[in-house]
């Protein structure tokens, strides 16, 4: 659930960062009047983060109007109209390219997604993302993920354990580190833990924990991994995940596919606005 009080702050934040205390260009012109935008898709694509465009322009003006709009998780045709903009010129102009950044940002993760997903859609597994995002923009590329289709990994560091190569090596094991959390959080936190190998695997279906990373795995590898763990713990598939690879790791049966390239190396989808 997208906390809208937080993402309003964020927005207000992103428009201050733009605009600033003016638009030296725009509030400089010496006429002003009502004029009717439009938001156009200039390649095919899905769209996301509608909403969070429309309150960029409600920043500029509380007069802003939209007499018509597109719903988040449509395909786009080249060409297309996604929203029409009715109000002062100054204002939309004012708006235009922070609503545009998000619009393009948002919808080229989607999409990407959206891409991804389809080469697993007739199987199990499910596409998550990861915690490489933006700073600042974390709650909104991982919104964009989910109407792609794909699903939220954990949000922040705080609500899921993880226990990765760097930490293992802090504890000296697998074991020692699961120990330790174990005695400090709430037996209601699931646990996992990041594996490259087999012995591994081992180590961390003997310490019982909920789900087992196949961190960087070779195919064969991860079909061993999967046996070898039999539906005692969930299984995670991480690392170099590409739309070439995807439907070969995910009929290793492994049970998530995390992929960080789906925010951070998402290609932006060209969109633009005309008075």
């Amino acid at each position: 659930m997208l906390d809208k009080v937080f993402l309003k702050k964020k927005l207000e934040e992103f428009y201050l960062e733009d605009v600033g205390y003016k638009d030296i260009t725009t509030d400089n012109l010496p006429f002003d009047k009502e004029v009717e935008a439009s938001i156009i898709a200039k390649e095919e694509g899905i769209i996301a983060g509608l909403e969070f465009a429309k309150e960029v322009f409600i920043l500029t003006n509380l007069n802003i109007n939209f007499s018509f709009s597109l719903e988040d998780g449509v395909y786009l045709e080249k060409g297309q109209e996604i929203l029409r903009i009715k109000g002062s010129a100054k204002s939309i102009l004012k708006g235009e390219r922070l609503a545009l950044n998000i619009l393009q940002r948002l919808s080229g993760i989607a999409t990407t997604t959206n891409r991804y997903v389809e080469k697993i859609e007739d199987l199990r597994t499910q596409l998550l993302d990861t915690r490489k995002t933006t700073p600042g923009f974390r709650a909104f590329e991982k919104y964009a993920v989910s109407v792609g289709g794909g699903k939220n990994h954990r949000f922040a560091l705080y609500d899921m354990v993880m226990i990765k190569d760097n930490h293992i090596s802090l504890a000296g094991s697998i074991k020692k580190a699961v120990e330790e959390i174990r005695k400090r959080v709430s037996p209601m936190v699931k646990i996992e833990v990041e594996t490259s190998n087999l012995k591994e695997v081992k180590e961390a279906l003997e310490s019982k924990v909920d789900v087992i990373m196949l961190d960087n795995m070779s195919i064969e590898e991860m079909k061993e991994a999967v046996n070898l763990i039999d539906g005692k713990a969930l299984t995670e598939a991480s690392g170099n995940i590409t739309l070439e690879n995807i439907r070969e790791v995910a009929l290793t049966g492994v049970d998530f596919i995390s992929s960080g390239a789906i925010i951070h190396s998402s290609k932006w989808l060209d969109i633009s606005l005309k008075l």
